[in-house]
């Protein structure tokens, strides 16, 4: 499942893909973690956004509240709470808490 953008303010930074990207697929690079609001042919320059709300994936078991803060699990191609081995992408809005047996929560994006 991609990460969708829902509202708010995208900084964005330039990005060469040497392969395809979808929108909605999660990029990282280093220490940071961005996300294509477009699809980005391979090596041709697009940009990647750094902030905003989106709907993000998540794990179905376990819940997320209000207010935690997430990283990206690049392996599952979600977002949790456990730090180690992940990088840091956000917090979890007032309103996008993510349920046990839900699929996704809102994040706010942002790069720490």
């Amino acid at each position: 499942m991609p990460v969708t953008y829902c509202k708010g303010r995208q900084d964005r930074i330039d990005y060469t893909p040497s392969s395809n990207v979808a929108a909605g697929d999660v990029v990282v690079i280093g220490s940071i973690v961005a996300y294509a609001t477009f699809d980005i042919a391979a090596n041709v320059l697009g940009s990647l956004a750094t902030s905003g709300i989106v709907d993000a994936p998540k794990a179905s078991s376990g819940a997320i509240a209000a207010g935690a803060a997430v990283y990206w699990d690049d392996t599952n191609d979600v977002v949790t709470t456990t730090a180690s081995g992940n990088k840091r992408c956000g917090t979890v809005t007032p309103d996008g808490a993510g349920a046990d047996g839900a699929t996704k929560c809102r994040v706010l994006w942002f790069q720490a």
